[in-house]
């Protein structure tokens, strides 16, 4: 998640997690959120792409989220590195909502280009996967309102062929529910997207549940098997926190 990490350190971290935990494909940010050809510091994609991507070694996954970041020159450009240094998803290129941009990315380039988090109407995605604006299509089901809306769109993404590896950016139900849907699907894609970050970055996630839910074994979780989602609140995590109402 984070954009405010030197290479260096995004390197050593990510290998920690190779080593200790089993992890075997990472993702990290390039580019600056929806930032029109501003990285977050002049020269961080360039160097941070081969220094991550030469750290994890061959035979590890790489990923990287764009966020939107570039637009659809240089994302091809950048393209052609990620594609030199063996990275193989290429995450919102171009903005979200300019499905041209994207498609050209998505055409120009060989390895994976990717989105959708960011979306949640029928007719969207419906137009997104019947022009190939992207390889893989990424819902998230908190963001689509829902399992049985998400399950819609996987089932148009496997009609047209297309994986569906959904955005879960932290740990609390969005991947708990994520974790449930790519057991469900057919057309579920190679990863499930697990935060790493900790409580300086997400502190309300800590000690959600009970239990973990989320314990990695050989760089894979299980789903939980109890009923419902499997999973229950802390209700000390409850009690701690400050309950609202939202009306109309």
């Amino acid at each position: 998640m984070r954009r405010d990490i030197a290479p260096r350190e995004e390197a050593a971290r990510l290998e920690r997690l190779r080593d200790d935990l089993g992890f075997d494909a990472f993702k990290w940010r390039v580019a600056a959120e929806c930032g029109r050809d501003v990285d977050e510091w002049p020269g961080r994609t360039e160097a941070i792409v081969p220094q991550v991507a030469r750290a994890l070694g061959a035979d590890v996954a790489k990923l990287v989220d764009a966020n939107g970041g570039f637009s659809p020159g240089r994302a091809i450009e950048v393209g052609a590195l990620l594609t030199d240094e063996g990275v193989t998803h290429f995450e919102e290129p171009c903005p979200y909502w300019r499905f041209d941009q994207t498609k050209a990315v998505t055409d120009a380039l060989s390895i994976d280009v990717t989105g959708g988090e960011q979306d949640w109407d029928l007719a969207t995605w419906s137009r997104m996967i019947d022009e190939r604006v992207v390889d893989v299509v990424q819902p998230d089901v908190m963001y689509m309102g829902g399992i049985a809306r998400t399950l819609q769109v996987a089932r148009l993404a496997a009609r047209a062929g297309m994986p569906c590896t959904p955005h879960s950016a932290n740990l609390s139900l969005v991947t708990i529910c994520t974790m449930h849907l790519l057991g469900a699907i057919p057309n579920a894609g190679k990863y499930l997207e697990f935060s790493i970050e900790g409580p300086d970055y997400y502190p309300w996630q800590q000690n959600l549940f009970l239990g973990d839910p989320f314990r990695v074994r050989d760089g894979t979780v299980s789903i939980p098997p109890g009923p419902g989602w499997g999973v229950e609140i802390d209700p000390l995590w409850l009690e701690s926190s400050v309950h609202q109402v939202s009306e109309i």
